[in-house]
Formats: structure tokens, sequence, C-alpha cells
């Protein structure tokens, strides 16, 4: 008989049926231990984040704060415009990725399809602008200028644009208002991205992926203050998606208003002079390249001489800061970047470095008067000077015979110049210096140059001094190069290849005596020449330039004055200092820009210059003039514009002449004196947070009205304007 059991299972099917069982009622344990885990001990926690995903939220946009000139008058402002969006999450579920409603939407606004496609996309390193920068979870912008009878055609007709809003909207507008531009000081806005988002976080106003930040300018600079504070609204909603209740909600905090320095009128004037300017030297012969001048680009400050404070800014060739809002078409972004419009994103006043020529010799004469030279003394002012084998020559071949450091300032002689940088090079070892004192470089670096003024703008440049480090820094990271190239034998540029090679990392003498009159290397900013012109004026101090007055708050009830910055002193006696004074003042009198400011009324207000041409390989002479009275200091430099007093005097002195209300002939008049003194008092303040603006006719390519005694209320509802 078999030895089977009765229920007929072996010893392995009963091994088999407990491992199972095991199995079992392990999975059994662990579901068991999951749920647990879910529904009791963390059970608060996902039952809130399952309440969350019942909660819509709508955000409510801050009102981005003004910014406004000293007097009070919107420079950056808000208005309510009818803003056609495109929402890429829904067109890109769609089968042809929305193509079909773009271009149906493009009839609507009469824009071009391809143009309404291109605002949409994203930006990647592949895409070329225009293209969407910000997160494409938002609303994209695709006008600002939608019509009512475009956005009722959109809205009535929500099947044929799904994905598509038209609303009213606060949008950032620059109003232009008595025709001043000042696109580069203000900056623009644009989209938030994505890592922006993530990095705000942690800080304690973080951005939503519906905000719009500064990208230049004072609109970058002063972001956090104008921004303000979203607010976001929450929303119980159903499994429909209908609204059952209010969960919560964050009120927006409208931004601060920003008070500058900026005289708009000061400003208008001072950009149409410049315009002006450049606009006559191209139809002026320059008599060296036999050919009209270029003027190709341009720049002007008008300082404050004691505060440091900017009153005017200007920049060309400049742009329209309007064409950013809902998104620049192609059309204006090429014309922004392209090579052939000369890049008028650029600030030229912080950003345009070039030669500073002759308008660098009150920083040579101060060396030398440090290094010990007698200021009186008689110095050669020959009509040429040799070193070497090489010939250095004075402007147009002028000899004055010995004259004092006052009158080689006064008549820009170079030889002067040339000499005493020769001189000094041979004091400090020549070519081969053991301790030298460099008083030409070291008085610079004192000027606050080779760095940053530190100006209340981003991205500003340092300008060179090209002292013993810099020659070093600059042969090694070239000598690779020039040793491959230069030869002994070869051609002229090839020689200079190989001798830099060989010892281009040496100060020489031709490089000495080139930097003593602002040419070689050397290299500054309008803005670092307005700093040092307005410590000379103010008797040596050095400030920080701002734009920046006074941060107010939207109710008003929070001031924050952005007091003047001293940034250091030159390193000259009070005596030295009034030396070079005089000897400026000789300029307009009887030196290099009298015969642009005959007439002047000297007597009543003393005005002080120095001329510059500099000149620029294969291009033709920069044109820098910097002047002073005991009020202001007025630079301004163009680009292949001729002789400083040449190129640039007429400008500067109408900008002068429109702030003092002075004629032609130099009578004064008052009641048409633009700012006759500087402006110390901020605007009227009301209690209630709206800042006085005063009366200004319209004028311009976008003008606005003001009325009289009209009070812009900071803290209204969206888009508001009075």
């Amino acid at each position: 008989m078999s030895n089977i059991p009765e229920t007929g299972r072996t010893s392995r099917v009963r091994i088999r049926l407990v491992v199972i069982q095991i199995l079992v009622f392990s999975l059994l344990l662990t579901l068991g231990g999951r749920l647990w885990y879910l529904q009791i001990r963390n059970g608060d926690e996902y039952t809130a984040e399952a309440k969350n995903n019942h909660v819509q939220q709508v955000v409510q946009p801050a009102v981005r704060g003004s910014i406004l000139d000293s007097r009070g008058t919107p420079l950056a402002d808000n208005e309510t415009r009818l803003v056609v969006s495109a929402n890429r999450t829904s067109l890109m579920k769609m089968s042809d990725d929305g193509k079909a409603v773009l271009t149906r939407l493009a009839g609507v606004l009469g824009m071009k399809p391809a143009e309404v496609i291109a605002k949409v996309r994203l930006c990647d390193a592949k895409t070329p602008k225009p293209c969407w920068n910000g997160s494409p979870y938002q609303p994209i912008p695709v006008t600002e200028d939608a019509t009512t009878q475009q956005a009722l055609q959109i809205r009535e007709r929500t099947e044929d644009f799904p994905g598509i809003t038209a609303e009213p909207t606060a949008v950032r507008t620059y109003p232009g208002t008595g025709g001043l531009n000042a696109a580069q000081v203000l900056g623009y806005l644009g989209p938030v991205t994505d890592d922006e988002v993530a990095k705000s976080g942690k800080t304690d106003n973080p951005l939503l992926r519906s905000d719009q930040v500064g990208r230049a300018g004072l609109e970058s600079t002063y972001d956090q203050q104008l921004r303000g504070k979203s607010g976001v609204t929450r929303y119980e909603v159903d499994n429909l998606g209908r609204v059952i209740g209010k969960a919560g909600q964050t009120p927006s905090q409208p931004g601060s208003s920003l008070i500058t320095s900026i005289d708009s009128r000061v400003q208008a004037i001072t950009e149409k002079e410049l315009a002006t300017a450049m606009k006559n030297l191209r139809k002026t012969w320059d008599s060296v390249t036999h050919s009209n001048y270029k003027a190709d680009s341009g720049a002007a400050v008008v300082m404050n001489v004691h505060t440091g404070q900017i009153i005017a800014m200007a920049s060309a060739p400049t742009y329209d800061p309007n064409v950013w809002g809902g998104g620049i078409s192609a059309k204006n972004y090429d014309k922004l970047t392209k090579a052939s419009s000369n890049y008028p994103l650029l600030n030229r006043a912080i950003q345009g470095q070039s030669a500073p020529g002759s308008t660098f010799k009150v920083i040579s004469t101060s060396a030398a008067i440090n290094a010990g030279y007698t200021p009186d003394g008689g110095y050669p002012c020959t009509s040429s000077m040799t070193i070497g084998n090489r010939e250095f020559k004075n402007f147009e071949g002028e000899n004055f015979g010995p004259i004092s450091l006052g009158k080689a300032l006064e008549v820009s002689c170079d030889t002067v110049f040339y000499h005493l940088a020769y001189d000094q090079w041979k004091k400090d070892g020549g070519n081969n210096p053991k301790h030298p004192k460099d008083w030409f470089f070291k008085t610079a670096h004192e000027f606050g140059l080779g760095k940053k003024t530190g100006i209340d703008l981003p991205n500003e440049l340092a300008g060179r001094v090209p002292d013993r480090a810099w020659k070093q820094a600059y042969w090694e990271a070239n000598k690779d190069f020039w040793c491959k190239q230069g030869k002994k034998d070869g051609s002229y540029v090839q020689q200079i290849e190989y001798e830099n090679c060989t010892d281009g990392n040496h100060l020489r003498a031709g490089d000495s005596v080139n930097y003593a009159i602002g040419q070689g290397d050397t290299l500054l900013t309008p803005i670092q020449e307005a700093t040092i012109y307005s410590a000379i004026a103010n008797g040596g101090t050095m400030y920080k330039p701002s734009v920046g007055k006074a941060v107010v708050s939207a109710d008003g009830k929070s001031v924050q004055p952005l007091k003047p910055r001293v940034a250091g002193k030159l390193p000259d006696s009070k005596q030295t200092v009034s030396y070079i004074n005089k000897a400026l003042e000789g300029v307009v009198t009887s030196g290099t820009a009298a015969w642009q400011f005959g007439g002047w009324p000297q007597d009543k207000i003393t005005l002080h210059a120095k001329t510059g041409t500099a000149e620029v390989a294969g291009k033709q002479t920069t044109s820098w003039l910097s002047t002073y009275t005991k009020d202001y200091a007025i630079v301004m430099t163009i680009s292949q514009g001729g002789t400083g007093s040449g190129g640039s005097g007429p400008a500067v002195r109408k900008i002068y002449e429109a702030m003092y209300g002075l004629d032609s002939k130099g009578k004064q008049n008052l009641k048409k004196a633009i700012m006759p003194k500087p402006q110390t008092a901020l605007p009227k303040i009301n209690k209630d947070g709206a800042i006085v603006s005063p009366k200004i006719a319209p004028a311009g390519p976008n003008p606005r009205k003001v009325p009289a005694n009209s009070s812009r209320q900071l803290a209204g509802a969206l888009g508001r304007r009075d």
C-alpha cells in the first residue's frame, strides 16, 4: 500500500503552503503598516495636502512704484492697458502646438503670424530673439496695445481662441515728459525666470512666476524697493473646479517710489544738445581723414559738484524704452543689438571707455607737483620731442617756449608733459627700474581711476590705468601669440609683435610720455571724468556718483533719503587744487576753449574747462570737454567727433545757458533759468502718499499731460493714472 496520507499532501507540498502563507501574511502586514503610516501617523499632513489639491490661487500683482525726477515728474510710471496674453501650457496640448490659434490671433491683432509665434516660443541657446525668457507656466504677453474692439473679438469668440486672454493690466510706461528719453538710466522690465523664482524662495520677498523684474538701469538697481509684494487669494474648489469658498488671502503691497536727482528739463536739453552736436558734426569736414566726421556715439553727464548727484545723463545712440512692453518685436530687437545700430542699449556714460586725451592732464599736473616739480617753473613747450628714434609732436606743431604747468594746461601743450613724464621715467630707473615711485600712475589711482566709481547703476566699467602691473598681466595674456607671429625683420606689424614678445612687459619711455597726455592704453569713462572735475570744483572731495535721491513708501509714511557718499579726497594740497582751478579758468578765457565761450559772463558765473582730442587707431579723433562752475560739472564726449572744443563746445555751452538762463551774449534772465542753483529739497509728499508733480507742457514722442499741482496716488488701484 502507498504511504501517501489521506489528504494527498506530501511534505513538500506542505512546505510550499507554509511559505505562501508567510508571504501573504508579510504582504498584509506591510500593507497595514503603510496604511497606519499614511492615515494615522502622517494623517494630518496628507489631509492638508489633499485639501490643497482643491485650492486654486489667484495672484494680484503689486503696483510697481514710480520713478520720479527731483521735482516729482514721472520718468517711469504705470497705466492700464488691454493686454492680450497666451497660455503656453494650453497651447502645447493642441495637436499643432497652438499654431492655428496664434495665426487667427495675429489676424485679429493686425500682426504677422510668425511674429506672434516667435513671442510665445521659449528662449534657449538655439532660439534667436525675440522669445519668451520667463516661466513657461505664466501667461505670455503678445501685445500691450490691443484696442477695445480687438479685446471684445477675442473674449466673445473664446472657442476660436482657447488659451488666449484679453484683460486690463497695469503696464510699465516711460512717458518721455518734456521730450526726455533717459532710456539707459531708467532701464526696462523683463519676465522673471524659473531660476530667479527658485533663488528668491528664501528671501523676504520671493518672486512669483507672474512677476516682472528690472533688467537694466534704475529699474534693476532699485528693483526690490520698486516691485512691492504681489498678493495671493486662495479659493476652495470642488472636483469640477467650481469655487465653493475662500481659503485665505494675502493682500498685495504696492512698491515704493524712487525720487531721483535727475531734473527732467536738464535731461531733455542734454539729450537734445548731444544729438544736435553729433548731427552737425556729420555735416562737418575732417581735414585729416578727408571726410565728414562720423560722430557715431557720445555721452554727456551733468553732476552736482557738491554731492555727486546726477542731474542729467545722456547716451547716444539711444532708443525708446517702451519697445520692451508686451515683449519686444524681432524688428526692434535687431535695432537694439545689431552692430549697424551701434548698440544703443549701452549706457556710454558709465560703459563707454576711451582714451581721455588732454583732459587727463589735470592728473599729470597733480602728479608732477606731488613729485616735486615747481608749478611755475619754465618747462619747454617745443613743437616736438624725440626719444630714441621716435618723434613725439605737439598738437599742430605749436611752440610756446618755456611756460608754467598752469599755462601748459591752458594751451594744452603736449611736449611739456612729455618732458615731465620722460624725466620721471628716467628717475624711476628707465628700462631697469628697482624701486620706482611711479608718481604718474600712483596719482591716477588716487584720483579714483582704474576702478568703478560706485554709481547706483548696473554694469559700470572701471576704465584702465596702464601701470606696470597691467603691463605685466597684459604681456602674460598675449606673449604666446606675439612670439608666434612676430619677426625681427618682418613687416612693421610683425616687428611690433616681435618687440612685444621680447619685452612687452617693460614700461617703455614711449609708454610713459603717451600716458601723460591721456593717450596709449589709458581708458576713462565720462562718469569718472565728471567725478574728477567735480572734486576739483569743490576743493578736493570725491563723491560716489548717484542717481537715487530718496525712496518713498506707497503710503508716504516712510521717506528714506539716499545721502551723498564721500569716496575719498584728491591727493593734493589746497594750494595745488587752487592752482589747477585757476589754470582751468584760463582755458575758457584765453586757452583752447576760449573761441567757443566768447562773451561768457565769467565775472558772474566763473566757468572752468579742459579740452581733449584723443587719437584712436583707425578712427577719427574723440572729442572730450570737461567743465565746471561753482555748482555743476558738465562732461561731454563724442566718438569720432573731432576736437574737444570744436566737437563738444557748442553743446556744453547751450546746456549751461539753459540752466543759468543766459542768452548767446551772456546776459542772464533768471525767469528763463531752468536750474540756476542745485535743488536740494525733495518734492512735496502729501499725507496720503501722493507726490506732487509740476505742470509740464507735453513734448516729444511720448507726451503726457500732468495737471498743475496734481497728485499721483502711489498706493492707488491697479494701473490708476491721474
